[in-house]
């Protein structure tokens, strides 16, 4: 599943190209996503230009004068940059026409993405509502996750998985940024020191800055909006390293569950 990284390495590469750009049309040839596409979208966006793209949590935003269009990739979803003669293929359900000629298409095969519209304020949008900070802005830090920790018993991996605490940790990196921590995935939030917050916050942060770089993780369907694969899951410290021995200190990368997902970690190297 793409996590945020890998948005936000699409949102720099669709930028360039819809930044300011006029729509011309919107193609919807199969509305029956994660929610449905909305059937009046060809008629609110038809002449509008887009003002922005941002990014919030795993959702992508472009914003026009009379609203927000909400993108997000879903389990298997991406979104590229072709040509307006090219030809879609049957996992090819939304295009988004500019009148320079290009058009914005999401692939998604899973059809667990989404495509939605929404004319107020983008706080109000239920999605958003009761978000927390972003990890790579100045509202996520070591007194904001401590203060997060403070007499939780869930595990620290699933607290920082949560999009209350910080958004767009996904498993990926929250396993990659404790083992760059020494925090083992299984100990009790509460029992996280404010020094060890403040260093948790560091590598959340470093670990998302590297991916970035590095255009994200490519595991199964993720190309960025050239096509191009990711390449950090070549730099993995523990991620689907099981029985692998640690880069750091020789020990065997151990596997266990936590909230249905798989967590893997250094015996040694986190406590």
């Amino acid at each position: 599943m793409p996590e945020l990284p890998e948005v936000e390495t699409t949102l720099r590469g669709l930028a360039p190209h819809l930044h300011g750009q006029r729509v011309a049309d919107a193609v919807i040839r199969n509305a029956q996503l994660r929610w449905p596409i909305p059937r009046d979208l060809p008629e609110l966006l038809r002449g509008q230009t887009i003002r922005s793209l941002q990014r919030r949590a795993k959702y992508l935003l472009l914003a026009f004068d009379h609203g927000t269009l909400i993108l997000h990739l879903g389990m298997s979803g991406s979104l590229r940059i072709l040509t307006a003669a090219t030809a879609a293929d049957k996992h090819e359900h939304f295009d988004l026409v500019l009148e320079s000629g290009i058009l914005m298409r999401l692939r998604d095969p899973r059809r667990f993405g989404a495509v939605l519209w929404h004319s107020g304020a983008i706080d109000t949008h239920p999605l958003f509502a009761k978000l927390g900070p972003e990890p790579l802005q100045e509202g996520f830090d070591a007194q904001h996750l401590y203060r997060a920790t403070r007499k939780r018993s869930a595990a620290i991996k699933l607290l920082i998985m949560d999009s209350h605490t910080v958004v767009g940790v996904g498993n990926i990196y929250a396993n990659e940024a404790l083992f760059r921590a020494g925090i083992k995935p299984q100990l009790a939030a509460g029992k996280v020191s404010l020094a060890r917050c403040a260093r948790l916050v560091a590598e959340i942060r470093a670990t998302l800055s590297e991916s970035i770089e590095l255009g994200g993780s490519s595991l199964r369907d993720y190309v960025d909006s050239d096509g191009k694969q990711g390449y950090f899951q070549q730099h993995y410290w523990v991620y689907a390293r099981t029985n692998e021995e640690c880069k750091n200190c020789g020990t065997t990368i151990k596997l266990i569950k936590q909230g249905q997902r798989s967590s893997f970690y250094c015996p040694h190297c986190q406590r």
